[in-house]
């Protein structure tokens, strides 16, 4: 279960993507198969390779400002266009 503050950092997280790179679209937040308490938002991926790469770093630098300062580990997963994933959460 996603609480307040997660979803208020998947919203900001999800935010600051969409802002650099506006060809991406929300598709779901699941949780990492990994550990449950870990979050993989699920986005479409821009169709330039570089560009997804690009995204990637951008991506893990706000995840880890994210986990240093509040403990959550939220991360952005880019998924090709017509992937499905199953839909946990949509803020």
């Amino acid at each position: 279960m996603i609480n307040f503050k997660q979803q208020e950092l998947i919203d900001e997280l999800f935010g600051a993507v969409k802002e650099k790179y506006p060809e991406v679209e929300f598709i779901s937040v699941t949780e990492s198969p990994e550990d449950p308490a870990d979050l993989w938002v699920n986005i479409t991926a821009p169709v330039d390779e570089d560009r997804e790469i690009e995204l990637s770093h951008f991506a893990a630098d706000k995840s880890t400002d994210i986990l240093l300062d509040y403990g959550y580990q939220i991360l952005i997963m880019p998924r090709p266009v017509g992937n499905s994933v199953n839909q946990y959460v949509k803020p």
